[in-house]
């Protein structure tokens, strides 16, 4: 069976089609490369960002990836219980708690990114190490067109 749905083709050349079908792609390659590690998406980017902004509670969590605070707390009692993140009081203030990632996490991390790292490869094997950054350059301008309008933006190497 075709990974591609039958799509007219008038809609085939469609810029938005053409996103869905590689970011669906891509999103298949990143969670089968995670799966190998026992890690889902979305627990990988809580993981990711604990890493991140940690210490931080788990309403910060919630908002920064937009996650429900009630997926957010089985999502960290999830990683908690796999002993990739821990719970404590927060040093900013003691009434709350905060999330840190352990050292089994960060480990987990690494490999995790790797995985990632490698499944993003595959999807951009097509592409030329230039083509990918000027990929990068042009999807983060369509992603958030307001951001990075100035001579600051991220832009692809000049091949010359």
């Amino acid at each position: 069976m075709a990974e591609t749905p039958y799509a007219p083709a008038r809609i085939r050349t469609l810029p938005s089609w053409l996103l869905g079908r590689a970011a669906a792609r891509g999103h298949r390659l990143v969670a089968q490369a995670l799966a190998r590690e026992g890690m889902r998406m979305t627990h990988h980017a809580v993981l990711c960002a604990v890493a991140e902004l940690g210490p931080v509670s788990q309403a910060e969590l919630g908002r920064a990836l937009r996650i429900d605070p009630k997926d957010m707390v089985g999502i960290v009692g999830d990683l908690e219980a796999e002993g990739l993140v821990e719970r404590g009081p927060d040093p900013d203030d003691r009434r709350k708690n905060a999330v840190t990632v352990s050292a089994a996490g960060k480990r987990r991390l690494r490999r995790t990114e790797r995985l990632g790292d490698e499944a993003n490869d595959e999807l951009t094997a097509a592409l030329t190490p230039q083509e990918r950054a000027q990929l990068v350059a042009l999807l983060t301008r369509i992603a958030d067109p307001g951001a990075g309008c100035g001579p600051d933006r991220t832009a692809a190497p000049d091949p010359a």
